[in-house]
């Protein structure tokens, strides 16, 4: 008999249990419901949904009832010590983020599913690694497009060689602040590069000198572009243009996701050279965050690896840092890993 996995949520705010609340009555409600971690974890018939905690109390007890938790916790360390977990679900935001991963694995629990963004602080993912890693924790990371089948049906478009060699991912995401928004926007570039390791980063923010306190930003700057150029020789920018929309150029055709994530198109070369639309296959709608979950459950069976393991959530949360960093160098090419490990976006209220 197959074994049900204990989970705990830490977090019983917006992401952790009540965004579903707001996009329950929206036309493509499909696309991300379940949303919530919590709702994902319910969903996920492997995992069984024990425990919550949040330091608001009457919060936590709520969303335990609403979901049919077994127990409510102001501390999560009291239940990760008293509920014997497979897995922890981590909902906070990021400031926390790296004490309670480090904290969840030496702990002993194996699989760790993390929100958006990773953390504040490039050291911080330092340190994530080292708890993590040695302990052979299955790690994912809240970024959901990795996880949902459209966006790894177009990856595996690419990978059969659709499109020819990739020379470009384009992220058409709009300005939006670093942390809060393109945590996603970033993780996609990397997804599209082929999860490449970056070689630099460049782009511009809206920061100025004041919002610097040493090696820290003082608040979530808003990127208005960004350039990663990978190892393997992928470029990858980030745009201004609108849309949750991500192009990927190769040498023989372009790969478009539309409408963050309600189909794809796809053109490839004519004898001319030109590109003309293909048909391609029907596009799958379903809730990244519940692939996310169940991705770690398969992981936990087999003993094998996550599709958006600690590793990918570094390089691509270390490519926010360093579109940041080259910013305050005045769009200089920045290289990655960064040199400055004190480097931190860290507003007061993440």
């Amino acid at each position: 008999m197959s074994a049900t996995y204990r989970v705990g949520l830490i977090g019983c705010g917006r992401m952790g249990a009540t965004i579903d609340d707001e996009v329950k009555d929206r036309p493509n409600a499909h696309l991300y419901l379940p949303y919530s971690h919590a709702a994902a974890i319910v969903a996920c018939e492997r995992m069984e949904l024990v425990a919550v905690s949040d330091p608001i109390e009457e919060k936590a007890e709520q969303i335990r009832a609403r979901y049919g938790a077994q127990k409510a916790y102001g501390d999560y360390k009291q239940m990760i010590e008293k509920e014997n977990l497979d897995v922890v679900s981590i909902a906070t935001r990021p400031g926390p983020h790296a004490e309670q991963v480090i904290f969840a694995a030496e702990a002993g629990v194996k699989g760790i599913y993390c929100e958006k963004s990773l953390c504040n602080a490039v050291h911080e993912m330092d340190a994530m690694r080292a708890a993590c890693t040695p302990r052979g924790v299955k790690f994912n990371y809240g970024t959901q497009r990795r996880y949902a089948a459209l966006y790894r049906d177009a990856r595996a478009m690419i990978e059969r060689g659709d499109i020819g060699e990739v020379q470009t991912v384009v992220a058409h995401c709009g300005i939006s602040v670093a942390q809060w928004g393109h945590t996603h926007a970033t993780d996609m570039m990397l997804f599209f590069a082929h999860d490449a390791e970056a070689e630099f980063a460049q782009g511009t923010t809206d920061t100025v000198d004041a919002d610097w306190d040493g090696d820290r930003v003082t608040k979530d700057p808003a990127i208005s572009n960004g350039y990663v150029k990978f190892k393997n020789g992928v470029h990858a920018y980030l745009v201004g243009a609108p849309g949750w929309e991500f192009e990927i150029g190769g040498t023989e055709g372009k790969l478009r996701t539309l409408s963050n994530g309600m189909g794809y198109s796809l053109r490839k070369k004519d004898e001319h050279g030109d590109f003309r639309p293909v048909e391609t296959p029907p596009a799958v709608i379903e809730s990244g965050t519940l692939r996310g979950m169940q991705d770690i459950v398969r992981a936990l069976d087999t003993d094998g690896d996550t599709q958006g393991n600690l590793e990918l959530a570094c390089r691509s949360q270390e490519m926010i840092f360093g579109i940041v960093e080259s910013s305050r160098q005045g769009g200089a090419r920045v290289a990655l890993p960064l040199e400055n490990r004190a480097l931190s976006i860290a507003p007061d209220n993440y």
